[in-house]
């Protein structure tokens, strides 16, 4: 949003960069801050100078950015003589809070998270509250368990340290990242460094191949459930890819009704909204008897529980028949023979419910040399 200072913020800028200041000063909501190449803190695992930033915990109005702009002139000539200590600006980083207080601070972010996040008419209440449940209240739980433990951080230093804890090049480093820099934002707080910068290297690329049940094994494990229920949890997840919670929000009126095509509607309840979705292979429709639709008993009522409990409920069942592979690993063995059958990206991708980009980085990379032996053989109609 537009602020009546960014038009005088630029006119500093334009002057620092003629002068090769190296420092811009920048408006963090109501507060200002220096940024730039700065040396590493005091305790960092960094050798080099790197982008940082400086609050100056001044207000963003015309008298400050004043003094803001003859706060950039000294730091820039300590630069230069190598004079620059941060000791002078770690003070600003904030008082330490009580344990209290944060946990009230970490309530009003959740009430404010999940009010704005509902007003979103393309998102669901369901997946809104998943989201923060599995996103965000575990890091923030952390938060609060390093805080007790190490009272005499500040807060903005204990976001830090909370990311720091979490492991490496990891997809939960990534998204401890994202939760806390938006509990950040919400407070306006100025961080030590940018969280982003503590990401690391994870990414689709480092994503470990799994080792997918072939379809003999898939059809043997059905076969060996004795519960006739959990046995159609297991077959609709093997026959259209869904995730564990989306069998019990789906339409199976035209599975019932006998249509030849089979396709179900996964509903608007789930964590990504409404899709139809095809059986790959279509016969295992009849090999399952998923004609007759019976599901198990569980509460599905999203007033008393979570589409991430649903979740773990399947996921549990599986452990409990000493199933080899997980309910996942169903939905990407499902993925990956839509690959092999030829069914564009754009089309599959539509049925699981995520992006094509998605698709082709997480499933094109788990064709095995079993699934390539396997294509080839059919083209070749050996």
């Amino acid at each position: 949003m537009a602020h009546p200072l960014d038009s005088h913020l630029d006119q500093v800028n334009a002057r620092f960069k003629a002068a090769r200041l190296g420092l811009k000063v920048e408006r963090r909501g109501d507060m200002l801050a220096l940024r730039g190449t700065l040396p590493p803190r005091p305790g960092s695992d960094r050798s080099r100078p790197y982008q940082q930033r400086i609050p100056l915990k001044l207000p963003a109005n015309k008298a400050a950015l004043k003094q803001a702009e003859q706060e950039a002139k000294v730091i820039a000539a300590r630069l230069i003589e190598g004079t620059f200590d941060w000791r002078h600006y770690l003070v600003q980083s904030g008082p330490m809070l009580g344990s209290d207080d944060l946990a009230d601070k970490i309530a009003a972010f959740e009430q404010h998270y999940l009010a704005e996040a509902q007003a979103d008419p393309d998102k669901h209440p369901a997946s809104v509250q998943a989201t923060w449940s599995k996103a965000y209240a575990p890091y923030l739980r952390k938060l609060q368990s390093l805080s007790d433990r190490r009272a005499n951080l500040s807060l903005p230093e204990a976001i830090v340290a909370t990311v720091q804890e979490t492991r490496a090049n990891s997809r939960s480093r990534q998204v401890c990242c994202t939760a806390l820099e938006a509990f950040a934002q919400f407070l306006a707080l100025e961080l030590p460094v940018e969280l982003k910068t503590l990401w690391g290297k994870y990414g689709s690329s480092r994503t470990q191949r799994r080792d997918l049940p072939t379809d003999d094994q898939i059809v043997e494990w059905f076969h060996r459930i004795p519960n006739p229920a959990w046995q159609f949890v297991y077959g609709v997840m093997a026959v259209y890819g869904l995730r564990n919670h989306e069998v019990f929000f789906s339409d199976y009126q035209a599975l019932q009704s006998g249509d030849a095509e089979a396709a179900i509607e996964v509903l608007d309840t789930t964590k990504t909204g409404a899709h139809d979705v095809w059986p790959f292979p279509p016969a295992w429709i009849a090999e399952f008897d998923l004609r007759t639709v019976c599901l198990p008993n569980l509460e599905t009522d999203l007033r008393h529980t979570t589409l991430q409990r649903i979740g773990q409920q399947v996921t549990l069942q599986f452990q409990r028949y000493s199933i080899p592979f997980s309910p996942y690993d169903l939905r990407h063995a499902w993925a990956v023979r839509t690959i092999l059958l030829g069914v564009p990206d754009t089309v599959a991708a539509r049925m699981m419910g995520h992006s094509v980009a998605i698709h082709n980085r997480t499933y094109h990379r788990w064709i095995t040399r079993r699934d390539q032996q396997q294509a080839v053989r059919t083209a070749l109609n050996i």
